[in-house]
């Protein structure tokens, strides 16, 4: 390739936490606009911030999650820039002194393993909400949002592809829920990403100028909003032109990036240390008595898949991507002593059918001991691979037991062999062209006989069976 993209993502994620950051309103989503706010919030003359100890802690948490140096010292900042959602005319954020420094993710894509560093995690408010309506043609702004507790989460420029920004953002998502610092939900602005993008030369040292598409709000917007502006940055080189350093935005019905502003740098914010909060000082004693709390984190409990179940790389790595997601595999694991089967049926058809009513695991109406039972009666030759696949439907439409849905619709598995030796016979007798070819030599056409019979039986015949008696069948 020509050119080589680099790119960084600054994440901003909701800390999930009752109150504000410097005040006691409550952080609830959805709220009326204006009835979350105090004078500490909406940045009243006089006022003094009180540090909320629950985004400290959390924050320390999500460092140790992301192989973070944790600060003994660090301290809050102003950052000053004038906007109609910025009620004090500058947002507290920290600076030159992060509370977390140094730390890594690491994604897996193609099988292969790739580390992504982290500069920075850091404590800071967020701003309010400006809404702009067309009936009367007005802009107002919300403060609910002002206040609301933020990470920021600033990675290295050690992306490469739009591929490995998805994962990415995909895995930090996923480290955040399993630690149950945020619900990092997408829908409620709840984790957004601004993303720094630039190319150069394939094999150059030096980085290109770079953009910055802000607030992307998806996982493929972020994907199709990085892919636009490579091919956008590539077309202005080759043309003989210069990137010009800017904030752009993402249009995602028509797919393209546009300018908002030019780019600011840290000077333009004038930053300088908070006069109105102490330093912080976080003891060792209390950076350990945090890191007791840390669960099983993606990748260890991927290794452990891949390592106790004999799972491929993929599926390990498909269902750790939620903590909800490994608690459903494991339990049904327990149950039904099976567990690659078990894994088949979650990635298969389980999340085929949440993905179709766009609902997540825990909203599932197949529990993880229902599921070990269906495949229980798979072992126990009382339904096929086949037929389980219609009792899992109705499995999930109704709630019921894999049992109870086999008795009402009469779906248990033929294993008499008369009963399938009559098929068989009606079957051939049914093809003699086709019986002939394959006793010729047209062993292809065994398949399409198998295919008769299971049709002819309504799936209800033993696979197995079928396959014997067919072949004896067909020898004669």
């Amino acid at each position: 390739m020509k050119y080589e993209a680099v790119i960084g993502l600054e994440v901003h994620a909701q800390l999930q936490t009752n109150t504000k950051i410097f005040c006691g309103c409550e952080t609830r989503f959805g709220e009326e606009a204006n009835t979350r706010t105090c004078p500490v919030c909406i940045g009243m003359p006089g006022v003094l911030p009180v540090l909320n100890k629950k985004v400290l802690e959390y924050t320390i948490k999500t460092g140790l999650a992301t192989h973070c140096s944790i600060s003994s010292y660090s301290r809050f900042a102003r950052k000053n820039y004038f906007y109609p959602d910025l009620p004090k005319g500058y947002q507290i954020s920290q600076y030159e002194l992060p509370i977390c420094e140094h730390g890594y993710v690491e994604i897996v894509l193609d099988g292969n393993v790739k580390r992504i560093g982290l500069t920075r995690i850091h404590m800071e408010e967020d701003a309010g909400k400006n809404l702009h309506t067309a009936e009367n043609n007005a802009s107002l702004v919300d403060l609910n949002r002002a206040g609301t507790p933020l990470m920021e989460i600033v990675s290295e420029p050690d992306i490469r592809t739009p591929e490995e920004a998805t994962e990415y953002l995909k895995k930090l998502r996923a480290i955040l829920r399993y630690i149950e610092v945020s619900d990092a939900d997408m829908e409620k602005g709840n984790f957004r990403c601004d993303a720094n993008v630039s190319i150069r030369q394939a094999g150059a040292k030096e980085f290109g100028t770079r953009s910055e598409v802000k607030n992307v709000n998806s996982f493929k917007f972020v994907q199709k909003a990085l892919e636009y502006e490579i091919k956008r940055q590539s077309r202005i080189l080759d043309e003989g032109g210069k990137v010009i350093q800017e904030t752009r935005l993402f249009d995602s019905t028509k797919g393209v990036t546009f300018s908002m502003r030019s780019k600011e740098e840290a000077h333009d914010y004038r930053y300088f240390p908070e006069p109105d909060l102490v330093p912080i000082t976080a003891p060792k004693n209390m950076v350990e008595s945090i890191r007791q709390t840390i669960p099983e984190l993606p990748d260890a409990k991927r290794a452990r898949f891949v390592k106790d179940y004999s799972l491929p790389e993929y599926d390990a790595d498909m269902l750790t991507q939620s903590r909800a997601m490994a608690d459903y595999y494991e339990k049904a694991v327990q149950l039904s002593g099976q567990p690659k089967i078990v894994s088949n049926w979650i990635m298969g058809e389980l999340m085929r059918l949440l993905n179709t009513e766009n609902k997540e695991i825990e909203d599932c109406p197949i529990r993880p001991d229902r599921l070990a039972g269906m495949i229980k009666l798979i072992d126990a030759g009382v339904i096929s691979t086949k037929l389980a696949k219609t009792v899992f439907e109705e499995m999930y439409k109704t709630g019921k037991e894999a049992e109870a849905v086999v008795q009402e619709q009469g779906l248990v598995q033929v294993a008499d062999s008369g009963a399938i030796e009559t098929i068989i016979d009606e079957v051939v007798k049914a093809n003699p062209a086709q019986a002939a070819e394959y006793k010729s030599g047209k062993e292809k056409l065994f398949g399409f006989f198998v295919g008769q019979v299971m049709k002819a039986s309504k799936g209800k015949a033993n696979p197995d069976m079928v396959n014997q008696l067919l072949k004896k069948k067909l020898s004669k």
